[in-house]
């Protein structure tokens, strides 16, 4: 008789907005056997409490083993990730005086900082000699620092700005993601990876005491 086969398509990170943490709730599950699927996915890995850290590390030996010891005579197939971390993650459902006042403060940091920034940079390149010297040259009459160069090289400065962020207000230009969710697409990746092996070493160490 052939074994009954689960497959598990687990992810790396889960946010949580719930104390118990199943199976089902990092990972996809599959089994033509529907009752040996409820079973699996009704596993129970973990429960947060009040006074512990809000992340929770497992690896898929761990979950094949627990998958195992529930079901027996299955064999168990891991498509997806090796290690897993659940995070509980706490939802205010209404946005306080606070939270509006921080969306502010990054707004104003962002907008002066950016600012500075391409002013800091004009000013190092010289961009405004520049620009009159080469108007000198092509016109034959002096600059008087408001010429068609400044003005399209403005228009221009922010269309660029624009079409490489890909939005333009709250909306989006393009389908594809921005330079910053890319960014912090491979931010967050480091950081689970970071968390995932300091979770094995701590393991590691407290095995070896």
């Amino acid at each position: 008789m052939a074994q009954t086969t689960v497959y598990i398509k687990a992810e790396r990170n889960t946010e949580m907005q719930v104390d118990e943490v199943f199976l089902k709730d990092i990972a996809s599950l599959y089994c033509e056997d529907k009752t040996i699927l409820a079973k699996v996915k009704a596993i129970k890995l973990h429960t947060f409490h009040e006074n512990e850290r809000k992340r929770f590390f497992i690896s898929m030996t761990e979950v094949i083993k627990l998958v195992k010891e529930t079901v027996s005579g299955v064999e168990v197939e891991s498509i997806g990730e090796p290690d897993m971390i659940a995070e509980r993650v706490y939802v205010e459902k209404k946005k306080g005086a606070v939270e509006v006042i921080k969306i502010l403060l990054v707004s104003l940091v962002c907008f002066f900082g950016a600012s500075f920034t391409i002013m800091a940079f004009h000013n190092d390149i010289g961009i405004v000699d520049v620009f009159a010297k080469y108007y000198e040259l092509v016109m034959g009459e002096t600059s008087s620092g408001f010429t068609i160069l400044e003005i399209s090289y403005s228009i221009g400065l922010a269309a660029g700005i624009i079409i490489f962020f890909n939005h333009i207000g709250g909306r989006r230009i393009t389908k594809d993601p921005t330079p910053i969710e890319v960014e912090m697409s491979i931010y967050e990746e480091d950081v689970e990876k970071a968390l995932i092996k300091t979770a094995n070493r701590e393991e590691l160490e407290s095995d070896t005491k």
